[in-house]
């Protein structure tokens, strides 16, 4: 995996199939210390994830069309370099059955939407904090 600089920002994979979701994700995200790729759909997704290219951090839909995010999350788990990338699962569904299967497969937290982007930038920070 190529290492990363010391000044670089920290790159977050935002996967999202509501382009306009994901934009002003990404919008908020750069504000802060971020880079953001986006990424409309699971396919593409697991492209990148496939990659070698830097990424510290994973937003991740649920709800998609063709692969899910819970799909995603679960072959991005069998990818060596990706086993340990934290996850947050973001979904308009808040329904335990999700939750638990997220968590199940590794995802490092849940967001229900609609989310305050305040609180998704509290809850990124607090991963490189810890």
């Amino acid at each position: 995996m190529p290492e990363r600089l010391h000044d670089e920002r920290r790159r977050i994979l935002v996967v999202d199939d509501e382009p306009y979701i994901g934009r002003i994700v990404q919008l908020k995200l750069e504000d802060g210390p971020y880079d953001v790729e986006l990424a409309l759909d699971g396919h593409s997704a697991l492209a990148v994830l496939r990659s070698e290219s830097i990424i510290d951090v994973i937003l991740l839909d649920i709800m998609m069309p063709q692969i899910s995010g819970l799909d995603v999350l679960a072959e991005l788990r069998q990818l060596p370099h990706r086993r340990l990338t934290p996850v947050i699962m973001l979904t308009g569904k808040g329904q335990e059955t999700d939750r638990a299967q997220a968590a199940a497969l590794g995802a490092t937290d849940f967001l229900t939407k609609p989310f305050s982007p305040k609180k998704l930038l509290a809850r990124i920070d607090e991963l490189f904090l810890s």
